[in-house]
């Protein structure tokens, strides 16, 4: 669903999930625009364009995409072996944006990647695409050999002496694949464990090679830059840093989905003018801006801006910018629970701290939730809060990440906690003197 300005469309207007466009179809409705105004430039000119335009990588942690290409070393493409990588792993729970752009418009992330490539003088493109999106997959591969034959791709493009090509990759189904170095270990064909940095992917990724990890929401930018200059890109935002973002929400909204609007836009017109508001009968109590590996939020912050500084000064994050709500029925600590329980089961046993505290944490939530928690059980999953949730502890932010609606749940819901102890407490005792009179 599209709630921009029809004039300002530059990521959902030409989606169609039913039939996407064919690369001569594309043309006419003004695609490849980008791609050729980027190979008629230099790459330092199309690098600068980029950073320029303020783009911030959409994927969850925002660094400047142009600054984050600016790292990789300039030898042409022919000199030195380069990589670009589009991550399309998207398993985060609350996460759904980039499939729509994959089943629904594949061409315009291809030519994002043709710019990207570009720019960094890289030779060979991956699309790095969660296993389970089978029809994603279906329609990137043929919009791959679609742009191949109509010379999109592959040797000269354009008569411009540059040379590139995609692979598309479908993952074997880990939440860990999303961590770029993981990510890159596991296109190597070895167990997806992160690595540690230095060196960054720009210096040493892909087989020692320098690579560039973009979101594919991201990648999906880049073709409306170029074509339409960085001054137009900053003029959609509403706030500091440029472009659209694709906002979305899950939970007891009447209408959950994704909706392209102007970053920085509040969370208050997301869900009330997008999604509907609330389902008759529920209020909002709490929710996760962006993802899973959020921060809580509590309901005063129900009208807050949603671009990258707000949140964080919050006391969350923007992440993937799509919305998990609680509502005034469900239980905090069972939505906890599971959350934990899916990021247990998806560490990749690397780190002590992720491998062995999360399934501890995960036990302890269930203890409580099901009536048998103790004082001692709360104040050691605020240890575990404190010990495992801090970057750098870890060899990646898999574990701060799971620890995120952990903690914020901790002090957000505390008198829920403290209720279910007591019940738990007074169940003990009555057990006690039942066993006595007997």
């Amino acid at each position: 669903m599209n709630a921009l300005n029809p004039e300002k469309q530059p990521l959902l207007a030409l989606v169609n999930r039913e039939t996407p466009l064919a690369p001569m179809a594309y043309e006419q409705k003004g695609g490849w625009r980008g791609v050729r105004r980027a190979l008629a430039m230099s790459p330092a000119e199309v690098i600068e364009e980029v950073t320029k335009s303020k783009l911030r990588g959409r994927g969850g942690a925002g660094f400047s995409t142009g600054m984050k290409w600016s790292f990789v070393p300039k030898e042409p493409a022919n000199e030195r072996r380069k990589y670009i990588v589009a991550n399309g792993d998207e398993m985060e729970p609350g996460t759904f944006k980039d499939r729509i752009l994959v089943e629904g418009h594949p061409l315009q992330l291809i030519e994002g990647m043709i710019i990207s490539a570009y720019a960094i003088q890289a030779a060979y493109g991956v699309i790095f695409l969660r296993g389970e999106y089978h029809l994603g997959l279906e329609r990137l591969q043929q919009a791959v050999e679609q742009a191949r034959a109509a010379g999109w791709l592959g040797k000269n493009i354009l008569g411009s002496g540059f040379d590139f090509d995609i692979h598309v990759h479908p993952s074997a189904g880990r939440y860990i694949c999303g961590e770029e170095t993981a990510l890159l270990t596991a296109l190597e064909g070895r167990r997806a464990n992160p690595r540690s940095k230095p060196p960054f992917p720009q210096i040493g990724g892909l087989w020692g090679a320098p690579t560039v990890v973009n979101n594919i929401e991201t990648f999906s930018n880049i073709p409306h830059i170029l074509a339409n200059g960085f001054e137009w890109y900053l003029g959609l935002s509403a706030c500091e840093d440029g472009g659209t973002k694709l906002y979305g929400v899950s939970g007891r909204a009447k209408r959950p989905g994704v909706f392209e609007l102007p970053l920085g836009t509040t969370l208050g017109v997301i869900l009330n003018e997008c999604a509907g508001g609330m389902q008759d009968g529920y209020k909002l109590r709490a929710f996760l801006p962006g993802g899973a590996s959020t921060a809580f939020l509590g309901a005063e912050h129900a009208d807050i801006v949603m671009d990258y500084p707000t949140p964080e000064k919050a006391g969350s994050r923007l992440g993937t910018g799509l919305a998990i709500l609680l509502d005034d029925r469900t239980s905090p600590i069972g939505m906890i629970r599971n959350l934990e329980h899916f990021f247990a089961q998806e560490s990749c046993g690397w780190c002590t701290p992720c491998r062995d505290g999360l399934p501890w944490v995960e036990r302890l939530l269930i203890e409580i939730e099901e009536g048998r928690g103790t004082e001692q059980d709360l104040a050691r999953l605020k240890d575990a809060a404190r010990l495992i949730g801090p970057m750098g502890r870890t060899f990646c932010a898999h574990a701060p990440g799971a620890i995120a609606p952990l903690d914020s749940g901790l002090k957000l819901f505390a008198e829920d906690f403290a209720q279910h102890i007591r019940r738990s407490t007074h169940t003990d005792r009555a057990g006690d003197v039942s066993e006595r009179a007997a």
